[in-house]
């Protein structure tokens, strides 16, 4: 039998087919998508979902069999078993764009605080917790990472290894 914090099982489809409680289903991962952040369900056509560990989530573009016994398998997503799902810096740079609400802007400045660690007081009339940050690159608002919004503060959850000063 396999190490189950190095195997990878692919999450069930509904809560129908899950056997634990506790663990998240490609039901309820597209539907925290779509409620937090108004990105569409068919974002993730082709992709499946895949957990490692207690609640560490993966995507991968295809369908390998499950389990998988491997080192890593796509990319890291999003964090649940925790009061409030995480998504990975990874995640919101790969589908930040279909993200039409709580998304926070920032202009340069700010923007460079953020991806340098520091948590900033900013002005925010939406939902607090975890937010889209974008910032305009090349012309576009392109996202760059996931924020945490509580009390008037926007807190950089930009891995510590992944902060740069530019």
């Amino acid at each position: 039998m396999s190490d189950q914090s190095t195997e990878f099982t692919r999450l069930p489809e509904t809560d129908e087919e899950r056997e634990d409680p506790e663990r998240a289903t490609r039901e309820e991962v597209l539907d925290f998508w779509a409620e937090r952040f108004g990105v569409p369900p068919e974002t993730f056509e082709g992709y499946t979902f895949w957990e490692r560990g207690a609640g560490k989530l993966w995507l991968y573009q295809g369908s390998p069999p499950s389990p998988v016994d491997i080192e890593g398998l796509g990319m890291t997503f999003l964090r649940t078993r925790q009061e409030h799902w995480k998504p990975t810096l990874e995640s919101v740079q790969r589908f930040g764009e279909h993200a039409s609400q709580n998304v926070i802007h920032l202009d340069e400045d700010a923007a460079r605080a953020f991806v340098a660690g520091e948590d900033q007081e900013l002005d925010w009339d939406g939902d607090w917790g975890y937010l889209v940050v974008t910032h305009d690159l090349a012309g576009e608002a392109e996202p760059v990472g996931v924020g945490l919004y509580v009390y008037g503060e926007l807190r950089s959850q930009v891995p510590k290894g992944r902060r740069r000063e530019v």
